[in-house]
């Protein structure tokens, strides 16, 4: 009986490690698919909406399809294209969306959504980034985009949201998961937006864009608006790389994700009351949003349990959003009687 065991323990072992990896490779999944936008049915000159990449679609405006399979120079070509002159993060495709438009009271927003894989489990945490870049520099006879804007980001839904031509625009829901807080002005490199939120939902779509209005939007000019004609108020960024992972190895996220995700919980109580404690996050820059995305409160985490007083805050949900070791972090939490 010794005998069998011990000539079968090397063979459970190795079943044990297979299983083991095997786990490991599946929390690090990215839950996105085609996440460079590569796969295409056509290599065509057409917009996002008509023949764009393979499980995306429009969920508000017509996005574009970039691709370098184009003629150079052609309206959605790369590098050079009617937009901006831009290689690819990665491979040989991205996507181009309007993240600011000065119109009135239309507001003009481009999103671009996909399903998921697989559902989010509901009180798991996620992990998310993706690649963004500032267009500038195209073709077209005047410069058209002349703004960068911030707050470019993701949001999780429950439903699709396709959105065809002739359709009316969504108001903005003036949320995020998770958001570049900055205005994102970098046209010569990709700048990288990631955080982590726990999924209160079984969310099924990843929606990316800029959900904010413009009176909660701050933007850059790249220019003299007076130094051509004509000059246009908006904004174009480029996006590539999605990723969203339930493992903080399965995205790219920048430094000290590790650290960050080992310090345990961070906001508590959660419902809260009076006061709401911060922990493990000594040295964050931090603002709290209200459900329309205004700004109540910014400042520094001074320690490691750091209190945040909110006995006078309207009951509801809020929004805390911390830069904190080369990462920004979206935490939820709410305010009850």
């Amino acid at each position: 009986m010794n005998n069998r065991w011990q000539g079968t323990m090397p063979g459970m072992a190795f079943c044990c490690l297979l299983f083991v990896a095997a786990l490991r490779c599946e929390a690090q999944i990215n839950l996105v698919p085609n996440a460079g936008f590569e796969e295409s049915d056509t290599c065509t000159t057409m917009d996002f909406g008509v023949e764009g990449p393979l499980n995306w679609h429009s969920a508000n405006g017509t996005p574009d399809h970039l691709q370098s399979c184009v003629p150079y120079g052609a309206f959605n070509g790369l590098p050079m294209n009617f937009l901006t002159f831009q290689e690819s993060f990665e491979g040989s495709s991205c996507v181009g969306v309007q993240t600011y438009h000065q119109s009135g009271s239309t507001e003009y927003r481009e999103w671009i959504q996909a399903a998921l894989l697989e559902p989010m489990v509901i009180g798991q945490t996620y992990y998310c980034s993706f690649r963004a870049n500032a267009a500038f520099g195209g073709n077209a006879e005047y410069p058209t985009i002349w703004l960068a804007s911030d707050k470019v980001g993701m949001i999780f839904t429950m439903q699709d949201r396709m959105w065809e031509v002739g359709d009316p625009y969504p108001v903005p829901p003036n949320y995020a998961h998770f958001m570049y807080p900055q205005v994102l002005a970098d046209t010569v490199g990709w700048t990288l937006v990631s955080g982590s939120f726990v999924a209160d939902s079984a969310y099924q779509y990843v929606m990316i864009g800029q959900f904010f209005s413009n009176a909660l939007t701050d933007t850059l000019h790249f220019a003299d608006p007076n130094s051509v004609f004509p000059w246009y108020p908006r904004g174009y960024t480029l996006v590539d790389a999605v990723c969203v992972s339930a493992s903080p190895e399965g995205c790219d996220l920048g430094q000290g994700v590790g650290d960050v995700q080992a310090t345990g919980p961070v906001l508590f109580p959660n419902p809260a009351q009076e006061q709401l404690i911060v922990g493990q996050r000594a040295g964050a820059e931090a603002q709290v949003l209200d459900g329309v995305g205004r700004v109540l409160w910014r400042g520094r985490i001074s320690s490691e349990r750091w209190l945040l007083g909110v006995g006078s805050w309207a009951r509801g949900a809020y929004m805390l959003r911390m830069a904190f070791r080369g990462r920004v972090e979206t935490h939820k939490f709410v305010l009850t009687e």
